[in-house]
């Protein structure tokens, strides 16, 4: 590498510790699928998301204050940590919203091009340079997605598109959350204050969500549905998404991003084992692509230099 450039955090591979998380996080999610659709007998979509929220926020606070994060201290986050939970909020009503519209396997093939906006606008906002086999390598592991999900049915109509551009716009969303964390002020602020943000903010947005969709509990929830919900509420909100954000502050926001094409495969494999549904041999196709386009986006060396201006000193992003 020439003298006068550097790997910056947004340059530099993921490292073993941060795949292992990723995996972990990507298998959660995966099964997290599994767990909202086996609780919606007893309690609908937007009711679960809300619950989840408010279940999460006090989690949240309480790490928070064992680790001495100044959750409530002005430090200029405020604005900008409110819009990251209009975000995140309105992401999920998106999906939620979409997947009433939409089958579920066209929902996940469209959520998942949620990489592909936060690779464009990590060139875009970030300064982060993707070679052409990290292109490459993006394109071979959604193609490994869609290819394991199955190939979307030809024949839609209008409710069915409308549904698809909701969970596209899921996916903004989602992009959009992880990018404002990467390039704002909330990239200074601890992780369980910038997700506090976020889980908070969603809680009167979902709930309205909810109240318009007419959504209401019939019956007393099953302990399954209570699990499931809790699953979703401490495991999934409270804390792997505190991992998320820690990571995102940390490593190239693109690269993390590229590897949650592996949480739809972990769902079909949590489907086979929960739900009983068929592993064909074109699932391990579709494993194989993704595996090979993480290696492309990831691989040793990938990373392109940012120049340092020797005048200056400083990091060009």
């Amino acid at each position: 590498m020439p003298p006068n450039q550097v790997l910056t955090a947004n340059e530099r591979p993921l490292g073993p510790a941060a795949i292992a998380l990723m995996l972990m996080l990507c298998l959660s999610w995966g099964f997290n699928q599994i767990a909202v659709k086996l609780a919606l007998p007893d309690i609908p979509p937007m009711l679960q998301a809300t619950i989840r929220s408010i279940g999460a926020l006090p989690l949240l606070l309480l790490i928070g204050r064992a680790r001495g994060v100044k959750i409530f201290v002005a430090d200029g986050t405020l604005g900008v940590g409110l819009f990251a939970g209009v975000l995140f909020g309105v992401e999920f009503v998106l999906i939620f919203r979409g997947l009433m519209l939409t089958s579920a396997s066209r929902a996940v093939v469209f959520l998942y091009t949620a990489p592909f906006f936060v690779a464009l606008g990590s060139y875009q906002f970030l300064g982060e340079r993707l070679l052409m086999s990290q292109w490459g390598g993006l394109a071979l592991s959604f193609a490994g997605v869609a290819l394991a999900i199955g190939v979307p049915q030809p024949n839609v109509d209008a409710t069915v598109i409308l549904g698809d551009l909701l969970i596209v716009g899921g996916g903004v969303m989602w992009a959009a959350t992880t990018l404002l964390v990467k390039a704002t002020s909330l990239r200074r602020a601890a992780p369980e204050k910038a997700l506090s943000y976020q889980v908070a903010t969603s809680i009167p947005i979902l709930g309205l969500a909810a109240w318009l969709s007419g959504e209401t509990m019939t019956r007393v929830p099953g302990p399954l549905a209570v699990a499931l919900v809790a699953y979703q509420t401490f495991w999934v909100v409270g804390l792997t998404f505190l991992i998320w954000f820690s990571l995102v502050k940390a490593y190239s926001a693109s690269k993390l991003s590229a590897f949650t094409f592996i949480t739809p495969l972990f769902g079909v494999v949590a489907s086979y084992f929960i739900l009983h549904e068929t592993l064909t041999l074109t699932f391990g196709a579709a494993a194989l692509l993704v595996i090979a386009g993480l290696w492309l986006v990831n691989r040793p060396g990938s990373a392109v230099p940012v120049p340092i201006d020797p005048l200056l000193n400083v990091t060009k992003t």
